[in-house]
């Protein structure tokens, strides 16, 4: 579970982070913060609140694993991967916002992702799926200002 705490930790260090930055940033650091944070907001609704409860997919077996870590793993739904749902929707929350500081997010949420395989906790599909549903997340926070307004007017 050291693997999983720590991705936690590393996340919640990135997303204050990111949030301090943009305070420094000016207007485009403090768009792409929110960006970011809205749209995890919403990839981890979608992911944890929804798919979760919807597909009750077992974690992977323990005997694939040689290590330690898969001892202690959660016991919710291993589908999808609603780590890799928040990096990913962080990332391309921001790279939209502010690119350069997509580009320092996007290496991180692919160690995330590669993390929740490679410790037991995600089959592959799991994190593609989670990698997807934060796609959709960001570029929903994105368009949805415009959508709303759209058809209200």
């Amino acid at each position: 579970m050291a693997g999983i705490r720590e991705t936690d930790r590393s996340l919640t260090k990135r997303l204050a982070a990111v949030v301090r930055r943009g305070r420094m940033g000016g207007r485009r650091g403090r768009r792409a913060a929110a960006a970011g944070l809205g749209a995890v907001a919403v990839a981890q609704l979608v992911s944890n609140a929804v798919c979760k409860q919807l597909a009750e997919r077992p974690r992977p077996p323990k005997e694939w694993f040689p290590h330690d870590e898969v001892e202690d793993r959660p016991d919710s739904s291993s589908f999808p991967s609603g780590h890799t749902a928040a990096a990913v929707a962080f990332t391309a929350a921001v790279a939209t916002a502010w690119p350069p500081a997509g580009v320092l997010c996007a290496v991180p949420a692919a160690m995330v992702a590669v993390e929740r395989v490679q410790s037991g906790a995600h089959y592959p599909s799991d994190v593609a799926v989670g990698a997807a549903i934060g796609l959709a997340s960001a570029w929903l926070n994105g368009r949805a200002p415009r959508l709303v307004l759209r058809s209200w007017l």
